[in-house]
């Protein structure tokens, strides 16, 4: 469900996005952290102290930092796919004996 709602919020994102670059008449993408602190707010501001706290320092500045910038759009459809292609059910296999 996860990864449904994933794609779904991606592909409005990538709407969204082409809308705003039409208008604008230039390419313009939402980056993800601009995207999470609209919807998270004052707690976002709040993840960079408890990454260098609890987890490590390095962590936050050459990863993190690149993470969130990555257009929104992107993010969303590639993590929704990772999921619903990890949640799939199994193919049967054809051909393999399973009686003898």
């Amino acid at each position: 469900m996860l990864g449904y709602l994933l794609v779904a919020g991606g592909f409005v994102a990538l709407l969204t996005d082409g809308a705003r670059s039409i208008a604008n008449s230039a390419l313009r993408f939402t980056p993800l952290g601009e995207t999470l602190l609209t919807l998270v707010g004052e707690r976002f501001r709040l993840l960079q102290s408890a990454v260098e706290r609890n987890l490590h320092p390095m962590l936050w500045d050459p990863i993190l930092v690149h993470m969130l910038q990555v257009p929104t759009a992107a993010a969303g459809l590639l993590l929704g796919f990772l999921l619903l292609w990890l949640g799939a059910a199994p193919k049967p296999q054809i051909g393999i004996l399973t009686r003898r």
